[in-house]
This record gives structure tokens, C-alpha cells and sequence, in this order.
């Protein structure tokens, strides 16, 4: 049985940026994502190339979600952007058996309404799981210095830990 993967814009664009973007199709096969990811992926592509790319893979599904009330709630109530409301509103239609997202205020509403959630660390530690990576400091290195990807210190150190690359 496919495993069903929604993405919001930041796993997509950062591993897009620091090319490890096949890590996604390696460990999920197919990623959903949402029109508006889609949207915000175009507009990033203008600064980069490379985040438009995605939009090409034949492993990306793009699709609309249907309930537009639940999206204009999570704008309006949650303050998420459209990319982050709708990711999570199909998530939820497609019963997704996860989400995958970074952003703070967005993967404490998609928490709260159940849905499992992953983020691009999360992605690194499955991947460095697998076999699929030798190390996941580097790519955690380009995500920050490359695409602007932020972890706090002790988030960095953690990953680290859990990866078994603390010194």
C-alpha cells in the first residue's frame, strides 16, 4: 500500500537548493502537494532555478484541496500562509499518513488536528537511517548556509545525537 506524503514549500525548496532532493523520492516514492506550495515554489524558482525543478519531478503530485473553508480558516485563525494552510487541509482530506512541514505555527496546528508531521531534519535523520546518506552534518551545513534553512543551536546539536554525529 503507497504511503500518501503531503509537502508543504520549505522540505521541497531546502533540499532542492542543497541537492539532496532525491532523498524524498527515495524514502516516500510520491510527495502531494498542494496548489499553493506549487505557486510558492514558481516564485522561488525566480531567485533559484533549482526550486522550480521540483515542480518538473514526475514523483510530485500537485492537487487542490477541496475544503477552501478549513484553508481560509488556518490563514485567518492559525496565521499561516496559504501554502501551509492548504498543505495541512489536504493532508487532512487525503488522511495522510504524513505531512511534511517546518514551520512552527504550522506543525503545531497540524499536530493539534492529528496529522503526523515531519520536518526537513526529520527527513535527514531517515535517510541517514537508511543507508541513503553517510553523514547528515554536511547537508544540514548547505541547508543553513545554502538555502537559508534555520536551526537553532541546540536543534543542530540534537540532530546531531540522534544521528550519532555528536562529537
Amino acid at each position: 500500500m503507497a504511503v500518501i506524503v503531503v509537502s508543504d514549500t520549505s522540505p521541497l525548496s531546502g533540499l532542492a537548493i542543497a541537492g539532496y532532493l532525491s532523498l524524498l523520492e527515495q524514502i516516500y516514492d510520491e510527495v502531494i502537494i498542494p496548489v499553493a506550495v506549487a505557486n510558492e515554489l514558481r516564485r522561488g524558482g525566480q531567485d533559484d532555478p533549482r526550486i522550480t525543478e521540483v515542480l518538473a519531478l514526475d514523483w510530485v503530485e500537485v492537487q487542490q484541496p477541496k475544503n477552501l473553508a478549513l484553508v481560509e480558516t488556518l490563514q485567518a485563525d492559525q496565521n499561516l500562509d496559504r501554502g501551509e494552510s492548504e498543505a495541512i487541509a489536504l493532508a487532512l482530506e487525503l488522511k495522510a499518513d504524513e505531512l511534511l512541514i517546518d514551520e512552527r505555527l504550522g506543525r503545531r496546528e497540524a499536530s493539534r488536528l492529528g496529522l503526523s508531521i515531519t520536518g526537513l531534519l526529520g527527513i535527514l535523520l531517515v535517510a541517514k537511517r537508511r543507508g541513503l546518506v553517510g553523514a547528515i552534518r554536511p547537508i544540514m551545513d548547505d541547508l543553513i548556509n545554502e538555502a537559508g534553512f534555520r536551526v537553532s543551536s541546540q536543534l543542530y546539536a540534537d540532530v546531531l545525537a540522534m544521528a550519532g554525529e555528536d562529537e
